[in-house]
């Protein structure tokens, strides 16, 4: 019998759940989002779950400009995973770099530190970041252009991999009699100099316990696709249905084809929003509470971002205007092919789009039984256009209790997904 392509699971930890209103409900989690112990809980959950990994999205600026905006970037990711490695043993960690901003000896460092300390459970995640108002906390006056973005993100990533992998632990001999503690011939300096990074190296820090930490990408434009091709592992990416997540899929594979690399297979890891119960409305009343409490005023404001335009005059109850073609979009492509997606299947109102992109912007939403979710889910890793999904829970911990407790147990029935942890590393996790 031919064994089942096995699922992968991510959870995206964000504040008290990815949907704009799930601070508003009565028994949210809003209070705890900047205590430690509460995020440490949410990766025991997810470890209890048997999923992948957890991982955390970075935004380098807080907007207060009004008495609403959620500061759900309290804690510093590499900072707030160091404190859930000690209660977690199986579980990878994944943050969020910006090669934008970071120093990459520094960044280097600190993941390689915590790969350590967690004997290979780090992965990361590379992004060029944004807005200009985390550029405004890094000492430029803007955003760089996408094309410069990635440009250094490529020496960026480059660069990386060369300070993982400048040295090996096998270098440190501990020969007392010999008065010989490391075999210095075999660490050298990597000597790096780029257009935009110059590091004489090694890293202090010798090669991971996986080899190096797992890399992960997020950017779905032509330019982040050619940068995953090359480097990244896995792919978080931004699918609305099985269509957009085809062509994704093919984009990706026809880089990777490109680069004269046809052995290499980029995971991808689309993100899902999921509202079970053990009946249809049971779910559907999940999703309808939240949305009774969408602040329109915040959503609106998300939406003009997303569309780099101003929705807020737009009349709610009337169906969205005319969008330029993504070939004339100057933001960020992947969430707006999204939308343009998401209005050519529902011809929405202004207040359905809201709706629809109110928890993850966009990504697959699955309302329903554990069965019909399985389903969808087990679809698309059949058709390969997904080797796993990246968790956005509306509401947490609440979502992604309900997702282990009844859609876990119905992906493990059909053999798609693990019962318990075959390996310590998250490149084990993953197969990779």
């Amino acid at each position: 019998m031919k064994s089942k392509k096995q699922l992968h699971l991510g959870v995206l930890l964000i504040g008290c759940g990815h949907h704009q209103a799930a601070w508003l409900m009565e028994d949210s989690s809003i209070e705890q989002i900047g205590e430690v112990s509460y995020y440490q809980s949410l990766a025991k959950l997810a470890e209890y779950g048997c999923f992948d990994a957890v991982f955390f999205a970075d935004n380098q600026s807080l907007r207060a400009e009004n008495d609403r905006v959620l500061p759900v970037f309290w804690l510093d990711p590499v900072v707030n995973l160091t404190a859930i490695s000690q209660v977690t043993k199986y579980i990878g960690l994944v943050t969020t770099i910006s090669s934008t901003f970071s120093n990459p000896f520094t960044a280097a460092r600190q993941l390689l530190s915590l790969d350590h300390i967690t004997k290979g459970r780090v992965g990361w995640n590379l992004v060029t970041s944004m807005t200009d108002w985390e550029a405004h906390n890094h000492s430029l006056e803007e955003l760089p252009p996408r094309n410069k973005r990635y440009e250094k993100a490529e020496e960026f990533a480059d660069l990386m991999n060369q300070l993982f992998l400048s040295w090996d632990s096998k270098e440190l001999l501990y020969k007392r009699t010999e008065n010989k503690l490391i075999n210095s011939t075999n660490i050298k300096p990597i000597n790096h100099q780029g257009k935009y990074f110059k590091v004489k190296g090694p890293l202090t820090t010798p090669k991971s316990p996986q080899g190096k930490p797992v890399s992960m990408q997020a950017g779905a434009s032509a330019q982040g696709i050619e940068l995953a091709s090359k480097y990244a592992d896995a792919v978080y990416s931004v699918s609305w249905n099985l269509n957009q997540a085809t062509k994704f899929r093919n984009k990706l594979s026809k880089q990777v084809e490109k680069n004269n690399n046809v052995n290499r297979h980029v995971k991808i890891f689309p993100g899902l929003v999921t509202y079970v119960g053990r009946t249809y409305e049971e779910a559907l009343a999940k999703k309808t509470a939240l949305d009774e409490k969408l602040p329109l005023e915040t959503s609106l404001n998300q939406l003009s971002f997303f569309l780099q335009q101003d929705c807020l005059s737009w009349d709610i109850d009337k169906k969205v205007p005319s969008l330029p073609p993504v070939e004339e979009f100057k933001g960020p492509v992947g969430r707006y092919e999204t939308i343009l997606e998401i209005i050519n299947d529902t011809e929405p109102t202004v207040k359905e789009l809201l709706g629809y992109l109110s928890a993850g912007g966009g990504h697959l939403t699955l309302i329903g039984t554990p069965e019909k979710i399985a389903d969808e889910m087990e679809t698309w890793l059949e058709r390969g256009v997904a080797d796993g999904f990246n968790l956005m829970p509306p509401v947490l911990p609440g979502s992604l209790n309900d997702f282990i407790e009844l859609v876990v147990p119905e992906l493990q029935k059909r053999n798609i997904f693990r019962t318990q942890y075959s390996g310590k590393t998250l490149r084990e996790h993953l197969h990779l």
